[in-house]
């Protein structure tokens, strides 16, 4: 009887220690599960992001199986979560659509070559910049534009760039007498219209006209950075920036923990890694 008893007792303290310990593993199980974050970006727009048909150079799958992404964006998106010991999907959105996909929640970021322009910034919450861009001028190497010394020689061009820039919006007009047709859509349909002969040259930033540079050997880059005949634009309106959804400080803080480690020449490196391989010429 005291036999029966003492395994009585002893089978009902193994199962409390059981009971117990179920709340400590069941925590143990949790904290090992990565957060994982959905980060939007255009997909198209090279050598920030892009499409690409397989996992070459380390491309990623896209959300919904619609190819894999890469590009600098995608190298930080790497960089960031492995640094922060979060997971990541890239979310493939239209340009206009990546500013309501944060709003709404339906993600957590966006890493897209966005400028920090104050009208974004009341919107969504920006990080320190990723990348410190300049603005250049492209033109065919037979133009007459060619050997512009600033933006005074560019009077009375035909020009174009893409949709929802400060390379339209901003840059263009400061030009004199420019005659300007319709933006762009994206960039490669830009450049398109660059090597075609429909314009005369077009406005982008450095990243882009290098990456151009590649495809497009006659294509020759104008930088005025050095000299005081530029175009007028401030650091926000050039500067590119991770946003989050307004009032995510947890995640911004994150973010910035990763990037304040971060030199501009390591910035500067990863992106001409990117425009090494970045496939413009296929879009």
């Amino acid at each position: 009887m005291n036999k029966l008893m003492n395994r009585s007792f002893a089978a009902i303290a193994i199962l409390l220690v059981l009971i117990l310990a179920i709340p400590f593993f069941s925590g143990c199980s949790k904290k090992a599960e990565k957060q994982k974050l959905r980060i939007a970006m255009e997909c198209g727009y090279a050598p920030y992001n892009w499409t690409q048909e397989d996992d070459a150079n380390g491309a990623v799958p896209i959300a919904g199986g619609v190819g894999y992404a890469y590009g600098y964006d995608v190298m930080m998106a790497k960089h960031l979560t492995e640094e922060l010991g979060y997971e990541f999907e890239i979310v493939k959105l239209d340009w206009d659509s990546l500013i309501p996909a944060l709003q709404s929640g339906d993600v957590d970021a966006v890493i897209a070559g966005q400028s920090i322009k104050p009208e974004r910034a009341e919107k969504v919450d920006f990080t320190t910049p990723y990348y410190y861009a300049s603005i250049v001028t492209l033109v065919n190497e037979d133009s007459s534009y060619a050997s512009a010394q600033g933006i005074s020689d560019l009077a009375g061009g035909t020009c174009t760039s893409q949709l929802g820039t400060i390379w339209y919006d901003v840059c263009l007009p400061q030009i004199e007498n420019a005659n300007i047709l319709a933006a762009q859509e994206s960039a490669p349909t830009m450049l398109l219209a660059l090597e075609s002969g429909a314009v005369d040259y077009v406005v982008c930033d450095l990243p882009t006209a290098k990456a151009a540079v590649l495809v497009y050997p006659s294509m020759k880059i104008l930088d005025f950075t050095d000299s005081d005949d530029n175009f007028a634009v401030t650091e926000d309106d050039i500067n590119i920036g991770i946003s989050v959804q307004k009032g995510n400080k947890e995640l911004l803080d994150a973010f910035n923990s990763v990037l304040d480690k971060m030199t501009v020449e390591e910035f500067d490196v990863m992106m001409q890694e990117a425009i090494n391989v970045q496939p413009l010429s296929q879009e």
